[in-house]
């Protein structure tokens, strides 16, 4: 966040044993501390070191409260000593203290007659590199406007890539797809990470079961990223099928993280030192190599890539700026720490676009698989089992009516013998055609074998299946597909059946396959009707003429 320049004289110095409060503040008015710009970001511990630093607010015509501010919140606690005042200890997990800043820690100076008095601060010692941090100097009610904006800046951020992480899950588990439980993994502990490292997930959110956890679990946190991270990536971005070489490896890097986790958690300084030693190098050598496998990936043509480079980039250049920074260079990009919280919210939003076409793609793939297994490869109507199982379903429908008609191509196989099965293959296929363009969009046509198609009436009665049959057989015919040399026509025979409370799919066909060879015996190119419908249809109208006599 924008801060002005620091009002203030400042120096430090590394720790030494037996040093004292006074003979510090004696060390700097005799000038022997290291001076430096409070308002740039400064390195000033060594790891393992302990450090001093001294702060001298300049005068100020202004009498008013206001406040210290040291950004980013160091791991470690930082002891205050003020003049006139106990000595205090501000730290990022501390639970007592009046005042906790949000993103950095603070300290309200008193608008009194000291407000130029040398303030001393104490940097404990961090056995892992430590951040660069610098100082601002401010009044109090301009304080709390930027706290409260960097408050919502970091919720909003934080709401963000816990959303996607949510979103992600919930494709997991509908999808069955690890892969978007991965980047939840990875987007979460990213999270925790900033969390940590800001100081939010102890103020505001007020989690006091992590205070004193903080040197642990922020750079455990770092590990189980990488390793979410390189197996997402492996997955998302299909290691496997376009940059093998890189595959094993992106592995082996998920695999080589866990076991750095357990070794910094064990308590055991044989075992700490060398996880600690190795810490930054992997994390280093993981994020070129993912960059490298995700570079390789999008060139080859992986569209999930894209995504992933496009997310992931810019995170990994502020995470070089950020090392850079903190061996003294780019002093002056205090932003750096924002940015990066800001770039974990983008990059989560990027991946998830990427996850949801992910999800569109296997979605289309299972349409199109499904289409495969269910729509005949010549005709491109039902097959013989996706129309059963349509049938079926549509019979269940009960008190609607429905006709099943049986369609078989007259004199096909003399087609077949004179012209050959090219010439078979395409009549197959503009018979179909003829028939779905005659058929209601509701209506279900499929091949039942050979030249032999099914089609299904939703809602029609007995009259109305006879003028679509006839109607069909009309339509064939105008094809004008010839048979032979004696100028005899393709047409077809069609038979009905009208579905009944008993029936099954298998005598409903039945019933439609007897009607239909009856219109074959009484010359083809004609419709007949089932013979038991038509009897009870007989026997209901002479019912009702002697009732009508009667």
């Amino acid at each position: 966040m924008p801060q002005p320049a620091a009002a203030m004289e400042a120096a430090w110095c590394a720790a030494r044993p037996g040093d004292t409060p006074a003979g510090v503040l004696a060390a700097f008015d005799r000038g022997e501390l290291r001076a430096f710009d409070p308002s740039a970001m400064t390195p000033i511990l060594n790891p393992g070191e302990a450090a001093w630093v001294v702060l001298r607010p300049l005068p100020t015509p202004l009498v008013e409260e206001r406040a210290l501010t040291i950004e980013p919140p160091p791991l470690t606690p930082v002891t205050l000593y003020a003049r006139g005042e106990p000595a205090r200890r501000l730290a990022l997990d501390d639970f007592d203290a009046p005042l906790h800043g949000h993103g950095r820690l603070a300290w309200r100076v008193p608008a009194d007659g000291a407000a130029t008095a040398p303030i001393l601060l104490r940097f404990e010692a961090n056995a892992a590199a430590s951040a660069p941090v610098r100082f601002g100097l401010q009044p109090w009610a301009d304080y709390l406007r930027d706290d409260a904006g960097w408050l919502m800046f970091a919720s909003a951020c934080f709401a963000v890539m816990l959303a996607m992480a949510a979103f992600a899950l919930c494709l997991a588990l509908m999808l069955r797809d690890a892969t978007f439980g991965w980047y939840a993994g990875y987007v979460c502990c990213y999270a925790a990470i900033q969390g940590i490292q800001t100081g939010y997930v102890f103020h505001p959110m007020e989690w006091a079961w992590l205070a004193g956890t903080a040197q642990v679990a922020a750079p455990t946190a770092a590990l189980l990223s990488l390793a979410f991270a390189a197996v997402f990536v492996a997955r998302f971005c299909d290691l496997q099928r376009f940059a093998p070489a890189l595959h094993a490896t992106t592995l082996a890097l998920a695999l080589g993280a866990p076991p750095l986790v357990l070794m910094r958690s064990s308590h055991i300084d044989a075992l700490i030192a060398p996880a600690r030693a190795l810490h930054y190098p992997m994390l280093l050598i993981g994020a070129v190599l993912l960059l490298c496998a995700g570079v390789v990936a999008a060139v080859r043509g992986s569209r999930s890539a894209r995504y992933f480079l496009l997310g992931f980039t810019p995170l990994l250049a502020l995470t070089v700026l950020d090392s850079a920074q903190a061996n003294g260079a780019l002093p002056g990009m205090g932003w750096l720490d924002d940015a990066a919280l800001a770039a974990g919210a983008v990059q989560a939003v990027v991946l998830a676009l990427g996850l949801a076409d992910r999800a569109l793609a296997m979605r289309h793939d299972t349409d199109v698989v499904r289409e495969l297994a269910d729509v005949d490869a010549l005709t491109r109507v039902l097959n013989r089992r996706a129309l059963s199982e349509s049938l079926q379903a549509a019979m269940s429908c009960h008190g609607e009516p429905l006709a099943l008609l049986f369609l078989d191509l007259d004199c096909f196989k003399s087609l077949n013998d004179s012209q050959g099965h090219h010439a078979g293959d395409c009549a197959l296929t503009a018979v179909a055609a003829a028939l779905r363009h005659e058929l209601r969009p509701q209506d279900l046509l499929g091949r039942h074998g050979g030249e032999e198609f099914l089609a299904v009436l939703r809602g029609v009665e007995l009259p109305q299946a006879i003028h679509v049959a006839t109607r069909l057989c009309r339509r064939v015919h105008r094809l004008e597909i010839p048979v032979d040399g004696r100028q005899q026509l393709l047409t077809v025979s069609i038979g009905i059946a009208m579905h009944r409370a008993d029936d099954t799919v298998e005598t409903l066909v039945e019933r439609a396959d007897h009607a239909m060879y009856r219109a074959k015996l009484d010359g083809r190119n004609r419709v007949r009707v089932d013979e038991k419908l038509m009897a009870c249809r007989s026997r209901e109208r002479a019912a009702l003429r002697s009732t009508e006599q009667s």
